[in-house]
């Protein structure tokens, strides 16, 4: 499958925050949960595309805009894609489980 020509999307989410301390941390959280949102629309993210995010104190708060851009890959394939960089799926990787190693034939 081709994804280098597929049509990019922009997903954004604007909101405020209270504290300076936790914009960092809350950055990285909101972009976690906007590309989960995404993936199950059947969107992955694009790695190529760096996200926005923009804030603007208005002497009470910070308010932000964040935005992430993504491709269409279905449902069914965005579930194990993590995300596209350039023409390149990028796989979410799998973990094997210790427990079941005790079921391998004993070499």
């Amino acid at each position: 499958m081709f994804v280098s020509h597929k049509n990019i999307k922009k997903f954004s989410l604007d909101g405020e925050i209270y504290d300076e301390a936790i914009i960092p941390r809350i950055k990285e959280k909101y972009i976690s949960m906007l590309a989960e949102m995404m993936r199950h629309k059947g969107y992955v993210r694009r790695y190529d595309i760096d996200p926005d995010f923009t804030i603007v104190y208005n002497k009470k708060t910070f308010e932000f805009k964040l935005s992430i851009y993504g491709v269409f890959v279905g449902k069914k394939r965005a579930q194990c894609l993590s995300g596209i960089d350039k023409n390149r799926m990028i796989f979410i990787p799998t973990q094997t489980i210790k427990s079941d190693e005790a079921f391998l034939p004993a070499a």
